[in-house]
């Protein structure tokens, strides 16, 4: 059995541009969003009117604040759909910049499958820039790969650039062996085109409703643990954040993932007729996939641990509605009902960190491998230590995201684990410890 969730990290992640005097140059954060948002857009409009529609999804957005969004089961929007060709607009001016003006755009979108359904992917402008499209593969929907690349400050002067590739996924979906079968040939195929343009992955993102029922399946098989590891994703409640571990199976077993369902958030026909998958919380098909390079946090992104969640369960939703009862209080209730309103999937998100200095992110990975600290923090922050440090004195300091000091302590080491009390309010941290006068490492920490 798998074993439960631990407790929940507060949703304190800031996603504006933070400096620190003593931390890392200059650190930025990345929400990432992926929603499958039950044919937004159809006509005639099966869930209600368009500007309800989009009056629920603003809410969402509002709340969640992503820096990227990818959709996933829009209604296309060519001749082979019934959204308007620019349905995309109406996006981003009813839902994305009514919740955000002025700061969202999006790529170009495909349907070379002439499917009834596309996915898209939002991006804030004012961090982020659009490229291409790397690779895309059509099989009963598209599965693109999409450039993004990151507006440094300096990027007019350096042209250094930092890139980040996010590919969306809407697999088949169905229970059966058939359509389980047509799910590992859609991510085969995915991945076969990725490998053409890639010796191995870097900073990448694949997310999306996978329709995936356990962790066996061919589907997720490949991207966890492909012939080549090269080409390896991570899921992150299992690995980095290890909440989870395999073999695992969420759809035979809900109860064992109950925060991490993100099918259903409703329970028969209401609020209507327009989705067959009822029955509340009761499977995981929807998640984020990380590359080796961002779990590493080898050029310059890397995952805030314990970031990963569900937007809107609680981890009382087995067999409940989003609405409840239990009443659901991990978002607000316009949120939550926005959230059953719009589709019977939760949305799901992750946090990256970025680091724009000119020193590379490999370059503070290699420092931390002599000095690690467990995180996420609890009651003290946990240190292990080299031993040529045994017997110095070491002095800890803690910044918040506005770069105030937090806390500020010494200890002298005496073996190769080092404890400190820890009093901070939970949230994200620059963590900088040195000897001698002499900054030995910056990390980011994050207190529960």
């Amino acid at each position: 059995m798998a074993p439960k969730l631990l407790r929940r990290i507060p949703l304190f992640f800031v996603s504006a541009l933070i400096s620190f005097n003593h931390c890392f140059a200059q650190i930025d954060t990345l929400r990432l969003l992926s929603y499958n948002v039950l044919y937004l857009g159809d006509s005639p409009p099966c869930q209600g009117p368009h500007n309800v529609m989009e009056g629920y999804l603003e809410n969402v957005i509002s709340y969640a604040n992503p820096d990227i969004a990818g959709f996933v089961k829009m209604e296309a929007m060519d001749a082979s759909g019934t959204a308007p060709a620019h349905f995309a607009d109406s996006i981003l001016q009813y839902i994305f910049n009514a919740a955000y003006p002025g700061r969202y755009s999006y790529a170009p979108f495909t349907n070379s499958s002439g499917a009834n359904n596309i996915s898209m992917l939002f991006f804030d402008q004012q961090k982020l820039g659009y490229v291409n499209i790397v690779c895309s593969y059509a099989n009963i929907t598209d599965f693109d790969t999409y450039k993004l690349y990151y507006k440094t400050a300096n990027l007019a002067t350096t042209h250094d650039s930092i890139f980040l590739y996010v590919t969306l996924n809407h697999t088949n979906s169905g229970s059966g062996s058939s359509a389980a079968s047509t799910r590992g040939d859609q991510i085969a195929g995915e991945m076969a085109q990725i490998e053409t343009h890639f010796s191995s992955l870097p900073n990448m993102v694949n997310m999306g409703d996978f329709n995936v029922h356990n962790s066996s399946e061919a589907c997720y098989q490949t991207l966890i643990a492909p012939a080549n590891p090269n080409y390896r994703y991570y899921d992150p409640p299992f690995y980095p954040d290890g909440i989870f571990t395999y073999p695992a199976d969420w759809d035979s077993n809900p109860s064992d993932y109950a925060d991490y369902l993100t099918t259903s958030t409703r329970t028969g026909t209401s609020p209507n007729e327009c989705s067959n998958d009822f029955g509340g919380g009761k499977s995981w098909y929807d998640h984020i996939f990380l590359s080796s390079n961002i779990v590493n946090k080898t050029d310059h992104i890397g995952y805030v641990p314990h970031s990963f969640r569900v937007i809107g369960n609680d981890g009382n939703r087995l067999g409940v509605p989003a609405i409840g009862p239990p009443t659901n209080t991990s978002a607000p209730a316009a949120v939550i009902n926005s959230i059953y309103q719009i589709s019977q999937h939760y949305p799901v998100a992750l946090d990256l960190l970025v680091d724009t200095s000119a020193a590379s992110a490999a370059n503070m990975v290699n420092m931390q491998e002599e000095i690690s600290v467990t995180n996420p923090v609890g009651k003290n922050i946990t240190m292990r230590l080299p031993k040529g440090l045994q017997g110095k004195r070491i002095s800890i300091q803690c910044l918040d995201m506005l770069g105030r000091v937090q806390l500020k302590d010494d200890l002298t080491a005496t073996s190769e684990l080092g404890q400190l009390p820890c009093s901070l309010l939970p949230g994200v941290y620059c963590l900088s410890l040195s000897s001698d006068g002499a900054v030995m490492v910056n990390m980011i920490i994050v207190k529960e």
